[in-house]
């Protein structure tokens, strides 16, 4: 009788022992669930396979490795702005950012909730080390988010970061180390890529740069062969026409100094561009038409007409008021978007059917022409006749206009060198800088002179003949017959 109570005695302590290490595993998994609302930690929303990142990526570059950074590098404010993210995918951005970053370079995470369904996705959050939770009473948008965060910041700078992303190992130390240079840097990282499904990780090419196409969509280019080669050492950084507005470092300072991010622009998309001018362009930059106009309008002064070429579905989309960002610019001073695609962007080319348009000037049954007598240095300019027959006469009155709105044939231009009312309109050699008095703007059926804002216009001399109209500019009227022109371009 004795065997088999010891070994009935020894089974049921067995069962007792699994049974209690089941009820102490599941136990302490469930119970941060059970808690309800109020008990609940941000851990108890990650399922397992998309578990916080303890270690880190393997860097594409090993050199990384082994450079060294200043002991002085100041501490950032860290700007992450969502609206219904994953309360998970939020978790490990955020956990990414304190696993692998030195804790005194990390003065704040300061979340912005663009006023998410659950308003304790941000107030969970908050409850880490750190982390501040801004909500907004209504939706905002990224732009003004992003503003929003920037000034109740506390550090000197700004480090801005989207709400689905990791960091890698000493991912801020370089570009910190940029700032503490030269303050006036706007510094981004390079950006790998998660798996959408697996949220596997990918490097991405250490040779990559932003640029964008004329309809204001941004995009990775690789850098040139030349580029490439003046390259030596591939941890050093590259100068970028424009940046991935999602992440970036920048000095507070210098952000408010450029006029933050223009506030008009509305919900999500843009920020590429968003902030004030095209971010490291003449001083510093939507997916979504209306806000992509405001940067045209803004910044883009002539070259605007090749965005809406590209975009031809912005012509007739409300952009709001632009008069505070076009007073900032002129207060900063800033270079002008001619310049910045010769010095900055010139690979940026401009379409070469948009280059110029070729074709008469007429005023109803007559047309612009130019003739010259035997006795003139240049040709004087009248109405006459359009002709119609494709000879060699029809020559005479063939005018291109050009991408830098300058109305020519051949080599001459048409010019106003005096800017009052009546002033002649003259051919003039055409010039390849200074050309405000040879510019002219298409403003309905009217031609503006560009400098001085009055409109093409013609003026009887001497008889009523048509042949002896002299070409003048004259104040803009809307009902004069005299300054009505119909450019017909090929």
């Amino acid at each position: 009788m004795r065997r088999p109570t010891r070994r009935l005695a020894l089974s049921v302590l067995g069962v007792l022992w699994i049974a209690a290490l089941l009820l102490l595993f599941f136990g302490a998994r469930r119970k941060p669930e059970a808690e309800g609302p109020e008990g609940q930690t941000p851990e108890s929303v990650l399922p397992p396979w998309i578990s916080a990142p303890e270690g880190s990526f393997p860097l594409s570059l090993p050199r990384c490795t082994t450079l060294r950074y200043r002991q002085d590098l100041p501490p950032t404010s860290i700007v992450i702005t969502f609206h219904n993210e994953a309360r998970s995918t939020l978790l490990r951005t955020i956990r990414s950012v304190m696993n692998r970053t030195p804790v005194h370079l990390i003065h704040e995470i300061i979340l912005v909730d663009d006023f998410s369904d659950d308003p304790d996705d941000c107030r969970l959050l908050a409850k880490l080390p750190k982390v501040k939770c801004l909500r907004n009473r209504q939706r905002e948008g990224l732009i003004r988010s992003r503003i929003q965060g920037a000034d109740v910041a506390q550090a000197g700078v700004l480090t801005f970061l989207d709400s689905h992303c990791e960091v890698n190992k000493d991912w801020l130390l370089p570009l910190l180390q940029r700032i503490k240079e030269d303050p006036t840097r706007v510094v981004s990282p390079v950006i790998d890529i998660i798996n959408l499904d697996t949220f596997a990780y990918v490097a991405a090419s250490s040779d990559l740069r932003g640029g964008f196409d004329w309809s204001l969509h941004f995009k990775w280019e690789q850098l040139s062969p030349e580029q490439k080669a003046k390259r030596l050492d591939p941890t050093k950084p590259i100068k970028t026409p424009i940046i991935a507005g999602g992440l970036f470092v920048i000095d507070k300072a210098w952000f408010n100094h450029l006029g933050k991010y223009d506030n008009a622009m509305d919900i999500w998309g843009g920020e590429n561009f968003g902030e004030s001018p095209f971010f490291l362009h003449p001083c510093g930059l939507a997916d979504s038409d209306g806000n992509t106009k405001r940067t045209a309008e803004v910044w883009m002064d002539e070259f605007k007409q090749y965005y809406y070429a590209a975009r031809p579905a912005a012509q007739g989309r409300p952009y709001g008021n632009i008069q505070s960002r076009v007073e900032l610019r002129k207060r900063l001073k800033c270079h002008s978007f001619k310049w910045y695609l010769e010095n900055v962007y010139p690979e940026l080319r401009i379409p070469e059917e948009l280059l110029y348009q070729t074709g008469i000037i007429r005023q109803r049954q007559n047309c612009l022409e130019s003739h010259k007598s035997e006795d003139q240095e240049l040709p004087i300019l009248s109405l006459n006749p359009c002709i119609t027959s494709k000879g060699t006469s029809t020559t005479a009155q063939e005018w291109t206009y050009t991408y830098n709105h300058q109305v020519r044939q051949q080599q001459l231009c048409l010019s106003v060198y005096t800017l009052f009312p009546g002033s002649p309109v003259l051919l003039s050699p055409c010039k390849e800088s200074d050309i405000k008095q040879q510019q002219w703007g298409k403003v309905g059926s009217h031609l503006e002179h560009t400098a001085s804002r009055f409109c093409l216009d013609t003026e009887t001399v001497g008889d009523t003949n048509e042949s002896t109209k002299e070409l003048v500019i004259n104040p803009c009227e809307i009902t004069a017959m005299s300054q009505r022109w119909d450019m017909v371009m090929s």
